[in-house]
């Protein structure tokens, strides 16, 4: 009977948690498929985009240290309740922008409560984990990007519908309001104790470094998917307003399903096989894009991409926490800010390239960030 019981309480914390991962997805993405619309409203240029996106991996900089003393104080249930709610609410303060430096002001605030929430809801997903004995943080990112494609989806209709920013992002609010309202009770209320101290930041050592260099690389391109997508297909592939998101939607959609998958497809194939597969994908779908800048082939090259990028953080952090020389929570933490400073500094400096160059250019350069995370991926057989 109790173990019967432990199993429903489980099976609670993981369905609660997921919730906050549908969450987090759910508030980026409606963020990133109203780009094109604000670069627009704003009259800025690709490089003048680029600029101002800097400002999200300012916010991440500024959480990292705030972010993890909060966890190891507060808990990160407590935490997380604050990010989930603050996190959307900056991004209605986003949808009433009238000036490039009330965008910049956002975007840090908008960076510090994401990665907040980020903290502690992967906290909060390693506890889930320990309890049931096995990986299932897999399931918690599909989760995230299955979200990702539910908010590509919704920005798609209500840009059909001609529907302001802020209106759009004042429904997420309120959606993401009314999930945390129904889980937050179900989270698990404590972290895991220790009476060691937790550095905040650790320095990594070798093997680890090249997991975080394998998830800067995966996580560039997952940034450049959800920044630029739009914008690439509103100025190169020059669709028609309501086709302006269909690649977003393409590369979100695929990548959901891959992390659905990601467990089989490394039980069948092992971690490696599966790593250096990503990478070749990538950089395929990549070049197809910039090859044959059409509807049809690079909505195409744009599902590949999705199916490359899918398995690599997930994977990435499992091998992560197997690491022999640094204790699984310090491991996670240093590849996570590795590869989220790619996540957040890599759009921006497509700003950059495009602005000198051509969109195509910028492309083509994260494609070869593809291929490098197939060689670097070739280095985890030995770890």
């Amino acid at each position: 009977m109790n173990f019967s019981l432990s199993i429903d309480a489980n099976r609670g914390y993981r369905i609660a948690v997921s919730v906050f991962f549908f969450i987090a997805g759910l508030v980026f993405a409606s963020w990133a498929c109203r780009i094109p619309d604000i670069k627009t409203q704003l009259h800025l240029s690709d490089a003048g985009l680029g600029s101002v996106l800097f400002a999200l991996p300012v916010g991440l900089m500024c959480s990292l240290p705030l972010s993890g003393w909060l966890v190891s104080h507060l808990g990160s249930k407590r935490v997380m309740l604050i990010g989930a709610l603050m996190y959307p609410a900056t991004l209605v303060m986003l949808g009433l922008t009238a000036s490039v430096w009330q965008l910049v002001v956002g975007l840090v605030f908008f960076g510090l409560f994401s990665n907040m929430c980020n903290i502690a809801v992967n906290t909060q997903a390693v506890g889930v984990e320990a309890l049931y004995g096995r990986s299932i943080m897999a399931s918690f990112h599909g989760l995230w990007s299955l979200a990702g494609f539910t908010g590509a989806a919704i920005g798609a209709l209500v840009v059909s519908k001609n529907m302001s920013t802020f209106t759009h992002f004042c429904l997420i609010f309120t959606a993401a309001l009314l999930l945390v309202l129904m889980a937050h009770r179900y989270t698990l209320p404590e972290d895991e104790k220790s009476d060691e101290p937790k550095p905040i930041f650790v320095v990594p050592d070798a093997a680890i470094l090249k997991l975080g260099l394998i998830a800067f690389g995966s996580m560039v391109c997952e940034g450049t998917m959800f920044d630029w997508s739009g914008v690439y297909f509103q100025k190169v592939v020059k669709v028609e307003k309501e086709y302006v998101t269909l690649g977003y939607v393409a590369f979100m959609s695929t990548m959901a399903g891959g992390r659905f998958a990601a467990d089989w497809m490394v039980t069948r194939m092992g971690s490696a096989a599966v790593l250096q597969g990503s990478g070749i994908l990538i950089a395929t779908g990549l070049l197809t894009s910039v090859l044959f800048p059409h509807l049809v082939p690079a909505t195409i090259g744009f599902l590949l991409v999705g199916i490359g990028v899918s398995s690599v953080v997930p994977l990435v952090y499992g091998l992560a926490g197997k690491s022999k020389t640094m204790t699984p929570g310090m491991a996670l933490a240093s590849v996570s800010t590795i590869g989220f400073l790619g996540f957040l500094i890599g759009p921006p400096l497509i700003g950059f390239i495009a602005q000198a160059a051509s969109l195509r250019w910028s492309f083509t350069l994260i494609a070869v960030l593809g291929l490098a995370t197939t060689m670097l991926a070739s280095q985890t057989k030995k770890m």
